[in-house]
Order: structure tokens, then sequence, then C-alpha cells
């Protein structure tokens, strides 16, 4: 079993605490010297320029794909160039009528170049390996779709 930790810490900066007055900003810190500025989503009165739980939501899942499916990739002997997804997270209500992550989904794109080089079959089900090995995606309740783009880069 793993564990992972991070510490998270926030302070007041006004003279009262008022529910659209107080600052939603808060400071995340992981690993040895990591740290990053987070926040509520604008529209809950947060920083724009700090990450919102939401997106670090959406992030932990389109990252621990992209690193599933690296690693089937190449164990399967296929040579990823590039990766990129541009992932995105609905908020609505989930079935108890309570907000939620109602659905994810990922935009994967990948360049491969040698000698092997994965079909329009093989790509899908290394992305469906992907997402069926991917421990954050078997640890939410969310509906997850991989929307695969029919063009497979070989260089």
């Amino acid at each position: 079993m793993s564990k992972y930790q991070i510490a998270l810490e926030w302070k007041r900066d006004s003279e009262t605490f008022d529910y659209k007055a107080y600052t939603r900003d808060h400071t995340i810190r992981y690993g040895e010297e990591g740290s990053l500025c987070a926040s509520a989503a604008p529209e809950y009165h947060g920083n724009k320029n700090c990450l919102n739980p939401e997106q670090a939501f959406v992030i932990s899942m389109a990252s621990c794909h992209m690193l599933t499916f690296l690693a089937l990739a190449a164990k399967k002997r296929f040579t990823i160039d590039d990766y990129s997804d541009t992932a995105i997270a609905v908020l609505g209500k989930n079935p108890e009528k309570k907000p939620a992550i109602t659905r994810i989904e990922l935009s994967p794109r990948v360049s491969f170049s040698g000698d092997r080089t994965p079909s329009e079959q093989d790509f899908q089900n290394l992305h469906d390996q992907a997402h069926d090995l991917c421990f954050i995606a078997n640890s939410v309740a969310s509906c997850v779709e991989v929307v695969i783009h029919p063009e497979i880069v070989s260089q």
C-alpha cells in the first residue's frame, strides 16, 4: 500500500470573516519543496490565477490516464513522441441531486514514431486499458469518457 500526502494552509487576510469577503486562496505543499496557489473557482469567489479543486480533479484524472497509457504503450514497444490532452470536467448534479463533477472528457492526442505504430484498434485498446487500470478513474463515480481523435500521427 502507498500513501500520498500534501499540506494545505489558509489564513484569514481581512478584518471580518464574511462569505463574500474572505480569501479563498491557500497554499498546497507537496514533495520536499513543491507548492502551488490554490483557491475556489472564480464563480465561488475564488482567484482565477490559482488552481481550483475542480481543475485539480480533472488534472489528476488526465495525468493518471496519460501515465498509464504511456506505460502500456512502452510495454507493447510502441514509441510515443508526444502526448497532449485538453481535458474538461463538467459540474452538475449527482443522482442524490448534490453538486458533483458528473462527467470528465479526456481528449488525448498522441504522436508515434518508429517501426511499430498502433492500428486504430490497438490505439483504442490502449486507451480502454489505460482507463481500466488508472487508479484515479477507479476511485471516482463520475462518468469518464476518452474521446479518440481519428488521426494517429506517425513520424
